[in-house]
């Protein structure tokens, strides 16, 4: 599905090279000399090596990979924190690489803000203040630094502990304030460098959940940093794998899944759950053949289901809706008695999914019945195609079948 969104942030051939024989080794970096080779001759470490892509607008991208992968360093390229070495960085097409330092510090303040793993509240001044304290940088009025405070501590839960100080909230409660900071400014970007990679586990997934909460109110563009694959496949619409720099690959989660691009990837999206990632979309068979009422009889019904080898056919009208679905063995009836329409022997009372919807969704679906089960169109109810049992069952099964593989070659090795 084409995503017809504006871009907000643009980056191209980004490179960052840190050391002090810096455009030695871009030169050496662009004959196409390895990392380790570069830094053997210059004593230069590739950081980022020419990064491009596109984010666009109201996305959360996430960028991610091992540690010493350049995921850090990159986002920091993106405000400029890291001066890049090569390349540009787009911000709604203006190019932020050229900016002054005035410049630069207009747009950190107004249009991108920054949440780290730390969280770098002030310990004597209350969570109001902390909250607000960006807007006090800018120079805005107390009146309404307290105002717009107060508005960001309610959207991340915090109301109501306004008047306390850093030291009486819990590290989740503190990152809060740390995300509360940020949204004060209204910032068209946000950029969160390991944001809870610090926190406990529970701790850490209420604050995913908050953070995906907080993006169907406000919809900004996220560009967020982690090392952990399931928070990456949580939070984000997209996902930027990294590794020794390299952008390695781009694509949603199920993108990455179905067609890693790289052994790397491949070795590094192993172990997912992939019941939880995979749709309809993904297993359905879109150009199916599908009975339509008014137009198909029982003798073309007999036809169809016996040019293409199935025992069964799902029926749609008109409109290409779905209707349910037809047995061989119920039109061959028909075609005894000579009936003219299939309409009375359609077992409509049968499930359908969206293309949406999950392995782990649609396995349930699947207890008790023969048929495949059909895709449709959520607002429309179309027939977009069918998911077989076999493709389900295949799926759902596939990391089990490598462990008993990989068992079995741990036993014959004994």
């Amino acid at each position: 599905m084409s995503d017809n969104r504006k871009t907000k942030i643009k980056v191209e051939d980004l490179t960052l090279i840190f050391g002090k024989r810096k455009q030695e080794a871009l030169k050496l970096l662009e004959q196409g000399v390895s990392k380790e080779e570069i830094l053997k001759k210059t004593k230069c470490t590739v950081g980022v090596n020419r990064a491009s892509f596109e984010i666009k607008e109201g996305e959360v991208f996430v960028i991610m990979g091992l540690s010493g992968s350049g995921k850090s360093t990159l986002i920091r390229c993106l405000n400029r924190l890291n001066e890049p070495t090569a390349g540009k960085v787009f911000f709604d097409d203006h190019d932020i690489t050229r900016d002054t330092n005035k410049e630069l510090l207009e747009t950190r303040r107004t249009e991108m803000s920054m949440v780290f793993q730390k969280f770098g509240l002030l310990p004597h001044r209350t969570i109001l203040e902390n909250a607000g304290f960006g807007l006090e940088l800018r120079g805005e009025e107390k009146t309404t630094r307290d105002e717009r405070a107060k508005t960001a501590l309610e959207t991340v839960g915090l109301r109501g502990y306004e008047a306390q100080y850093p030291a009486e909230l819990s590290g989740g409660m503190q990152q809060r304030v740390g995300l509360a900071r940020a949204l004060a400014n209204d910032p068209e970007v946000l950029l969160m460098d390991e944001a809870f990679s610090a926190l406990d586990p529970l701790i850490k997934s209420d604050m995913q959940d908050e953070l995906l909460e907080i993006q169907d109110k406000l919809h900004k563009t996220i560009v967020f940093i982690t090392h952990d694959l399931d928070e990456a496949i949580k939070i984000g619409d997209r996902i930027a794998i990294m590794k020794d720099g390299v952008v390695e690959q781009i694509g949603t989660a199920e993108d990455i899944l179905t067609n890693p691009a790289s052994e790397y990837v491949e070795a590094f999206v192993e172990k997912v759950d992939r019941k939880t990632i995979i749709t309809a979309e993904t297993l359905m068979f879109k150009k199916h053949t599908a009975l339509e009422v008014h137009k198909d009889g029982p003798k073309g019904a007999v036809r169809k289901m016996r040019s293409i080898a199935v025992d069964q056919l799902p029926v749609i009208n008109e409109h290409k809706k779905f209707l349910g679905h037809v047995w061989l063995q119920d039109v061959l009836e028909l075609e005894k008695e000579q009936e003219k329409s299939i309409e009375k022997v359609i077992n409509t009372n049968v499930p359908s999914v969206y293309r949406h919807y999950t392995v782990e969704e649609m396995l349930p679906l699947i207890t008790g019945i023969r048929h495949p089960l059909a895709v449709i169109e959520e607002e429309t109810g179309k027939f977009l195609g069918l998911v077989t049992q076999t493709s389900l069952i295949i799926e759902a099964t596939r990391f089990e079948k490598k462990e008993v593989i990989k068992l079995k070659e741990q036993a014959n090795e004994l």
